[in-house]
């Protein structure tokens, strides 16, 4: 039994890889440049992308399971990328949904195998874009403070690896949370504990958001739609989920713990 974890280099995509090998499992890492992967030794890399799915014909070769992350540019060629995979014989698709049920997401449900969607919330990764303005100048610039109850993308990863490999799961749409909801400036003050230096809060408007969004390459819709959602979360954002303590039977990791591997990341 083959599993082939696409988006594998991704905050969340070496959790799932790293998670089926700890599991015993053979695992195929999709990546676009396998000389930089930094996966683990027992990982087969392959190079190519989701979202040109006519060129995965060898990544697909063999594969029994399959994990999705829903990215923006996946959209188009999302319900292609899955009828390839269900003609190449995957019977078995975990998909880590963009936020909301697009085509992909759909295609998936649709597609006649067994198939669990991950609806995880705010990942505690997207702490990682406070590291430079952190770094520089010891300040986070948003425009919300808002809770948001944060999952640690090992989370979401042990999650996918139960639903791939354990009978129970097909069918489910599961909504991932960690085990507490916290405001900005919550997690502003762990950090700064963690790291043993002062952050500074600099609120900034919706707009200078969405710009600053859009400066990284983001479409202007996408960059609404992102800092929409953190201006008016969903209750599913902010309210804590027991459901991963449900799947894999201990409680969810919190966000300190996650802190623990990161810290450097921000000095």
């Amino acid at each position: 039994m083959t599993t082939l974890v696409t988006g594998a280099t991704g905050n969340t995509g070496r959790h799932v890889v790293a998670e089926l090998i700890r599991r015993g499992e053979r695992v195929r890492a999709l990546t676009r440049n396998p000389a930089a992967a930094r996966l683990p030794a027992e990982a087969e890399l392959v190079a190519g992308t989701h979202t040109a799915p006519e060129t995965l014909g060898v990544a697909l070769d063999g594969v029994d399971r399959l994990h999705i992350t829903a990215t923006a540019g996946l959209a188009e060629v999302g319900p292609a990328l899955v009828r390839r995979a269900v003609d190449a014989g995957v019977r078995r698709i975990t998909v880590l949904w963009g936020g909301f049920v697009g085509p992909t997401e759909q295609a998936v449900a649709d597609s006649g195998v067994e198939w669990t969607r991950l609806e995880a919330q705010e990942f505690m990764s997207n702490t990682l874009t406070w590291a430079e303005s952190i770094r520089a100048e010891g300040v986070v610039r948003e425009p919300y403070d808002k809770p948001s109850a944060l999952v640690h993308e090992a989370d979401i990863a042990a999650v996918a690896a139960v639903a791939l490999l354990e009978e129970g799961h097909s069918g489910r749409a599961y909504n991932l949370t960690g085990p507490e909801a916290l405001t900005l400036r919550e997690r502003i003050s762990l950090l700064s504990k963690a790291i043993g230096r002062d952050i500074a809060f600099v609120p900034i408007t919706h707009e200078q958001a969405v710009e600053r969004l859009m400066a990284t390459g983001v479409s202007r819709a996408d960059a609404d739609y992102v800092i929409g959602w953190h201006a008016n979360p969903p209750a599913e954002a902010t309210t804590v989920d027991p459901t991963v303590q449900h799947v894999l039977g201990r409680p969810a990791k919190t966000f300190a713990q996650w802190l623990t591997n990161h810290t450097n990341r921000f000095t």
